[in-house]
């Protein structure tokens, strides 16, 4: 199964996305846009820069599991994964960005 992005509207009225992958586990979220226009932008955004490794760059969490953020061409981050036990996990959850996001459908969830 192939990759969805998957648009839905907070509690405080931004618009989200997530980047699924074919097993359907999360492994993208964006921060929130105050308009629709502007987060369908970051889908776009993530489907340019997902396969360029330099735009990821891995963190690590004061508990110390393993994190990502996904930049766009200006520096800004356009999406953080979910936490990692491991680098090694986090380091495969950059790949399946990288191997999701270019063919991933686009899905509304209002």
């Amino acid at each position: 199964m192939a990759g969805k992005f998957v648009i839905s509207k907070g509690k405080n009225g931004q618009d989200y996305f997530v980047l699924k992958a074919g097993n359907g586990e999360t492994i993208l979220q964006s921060e929130g846009y105050k308009a629709r226009k502007s987060c369908e932008n970051g889908v776009e955004s993530v489907r340019r820069n997902a396969n360029d490794k330099g735009k990821f760059e891995r963190k690590t969490a004061k508990d110390g599991r393993f994190y990502f953020v996904l930049k766009s061409g200006n520096g800004q981050v356009i999406g953080k994964s979910q936490m990692y036990k491991s680098d090694s996990g986090c380091r495969n959850g950059m790949a399946s960005v990288g191997r999701n996001a270019p063919d991933a459908k686009l899905v509304v969830d209002d």
